[in-house]
Parts: structure tokens; sequence; C-alpha cells
């Protein structure tokens, strides 16, 4: 994948942080803030919430029988 350079002005505080973060995942600062940004913008976030979502149309009838007998109500009831 191709690389493009960004110039970013930082506080020393965050700076400092980004350093610090990197260095104790033992990895660049440059990776450090990728990471970052992947992160923020959901790759890692989506890749969780489709699995959690396969999970849960899988279970479906599982969990409709067990909040139903939870709330005292038949689990054909839930369906409707």
């Amino acid at each position: 994948m191709a690389k493009t350079q960004l110039n970013v002005r930082v506080d020393e505080g965050t700076a400092r942080a980004a350093r610090e973060r990197a260095q104790a995942r033992g990895i660049s600062v440059n990776r450090y803030i990728e990471e970052l940004v992947r992160q923020d913008a959901g790759e890692t976030g989506r890749t969780f919430v489709d699995a959690a979502a396969d999970f849960m149309k899988q279970y479906e009838s599982v969990f409709t029988e067990e909040f139903a007998e939870a709330r005292g109500t038949d689990a054909a009831e839930e369906r409707c």
C-alpha cells in the first residue's frame, strides 16, 4: 500500500503520550496513529458488530424463548 506523509502539530503533552503509548506497544508512532485512525473509522468495530449480529441471528429463537420464560409469556407471543 502506498504511503502518504502527513505533518501534524500537537502540543508537547500529546506528542509525549503518543510516543509513550507507541513504545509500550512496541510499535512506531506512525503505526500507532494509523491504528487509532483505523479504529476511529470503525474498521475494527465493524468486524465485531458483524460477528455479533451473526451470533444474534443464529440464536434468536433461544433468546426469544429465554426472555419469554423470564417474563412469564409464551415464546409465540414474543414473536408477534
